[in-house]
């Protein structure tokens, strides 16, 4: 048995520093909690405004131009239909607009510290621990400090997700950044390219294919977290799966897990054929 005499909990110490935090940010939290919702609102009613038949023939008219495969054009479609046959139309349409507003809010934070760390090995250094701390951390524990600093709700949901979205998008920059060709950078600067035109012309370019998957991991971590993040007041479809599993409801939690696996198939393939697409063009030149 551990001797008692040796332990140290940091527990406290976080947890004065969350309150801490409420206390003195309390306004800036709540600015950004309203701010956050208002466009998350405005999203799910620009996603409920179109008509579901305009959905299907949008990701049909997607997948063609990604695939040029009449079999993967029509399932998808298919697929998205089946949630509207079960009745979760406007619940799927809740869970997409929190998807949108994390993973736009994951990009923005991870991609320009992905190019920090490509960028700079002290600024690599200092994140790589954070990012296999982030990655390893229990997925739950992001709930706590998102629930005490913006209370239930979809917002602390978003927060969480994003905090869980976060490191692919980040990592896979970084390293997409990194596997550019040495010789193909001492060209460019021969030719006599500036630090930002080596970024934006060459290394950025060439980096796509990876930050593509990258982008692509994060939206299927932030609609896995999203689920989870239902216990604490995200809505959609996560709870739907909890109030099932909370009544041991079979039909309606194999539904509600449908409609999940419905939208990840879709935003999987079409993530996958955009970056699969953009590389092969890449290779054509």
């Amino acid at each position: 048995m551990f001797p008692e005499a040796l332990e140290y909990h940091v527990a406290p110490y976080i947890s004065n520093f969350v309150k801490w935090l409420l206390h003195t940010c309390g306004p800036a939290f709540d600015a950004f909690s309203n701010s956050l919702i208002t466009i998350m609102v405005q999203i799910e009613h620009g996603l409920l405004f179109i008509p579901w038949w305009l959905w299907a023939i949008g990701i049909m008219f997607l997948s063609w131009r990604i695939t040029r495969h009449i079999g993967k054009t029509i399932l998808p479609a298919v697929l998205l239909m089946t949630i509207g046959m079960l009745g979760l139309w406007d619940v799927a349409m809740e869970t997409l607009s929190i998807i949108i507003v994390s993973v736009v809010l994951a990009l923005i934070i991870g991609i320009p510290s992905g190019i920090a760390m490509a960028v700079s090995n002290r600024v690599n250094t200092v994140f790589t621990p954070i990012l296999d701390a982030m990655q390893t951390m229990p997925s739950f524990v992001y709930l706590i400090p998102a629930l005490m600093l913006f209370h239930l709700g979809k917002v602390p949901a978003v927060v969480a997700t994003v905090i869980y979205a976060v490191p692919p998008v980040q990592r896979l920059t970084n390293l997409g950044i990194r596997q550019v060709s040495e010789s193909v950078q001492e060209a460019a600067l021969a030719f006599g390219a500036t630090p930002w035109q080596l970024m934006k012309e060459v290394r950025l370019p060439l980096a796509m294919p990876s930050i593509l998957a990258g982008i692509n991991q994060t939206t299927m971590m932030a609609l896995a977290m999203v689920v989870i993040a239902s216990m604490i007041g995200a809505g959609g479809l996560g709870e739907k799966v909890l109030v099932a599993t909370n009544r041991i409801d079979v039909g309606g939690g194999f539904e509600a897990g449908w409609a999940i696996v419905v939208l990840a198939i879709i935003i999987d393939r079409l993530s996958q054929g955009a970056a699969g697409k953009f590389d092969n063009t890449n290779i054509q030149r």
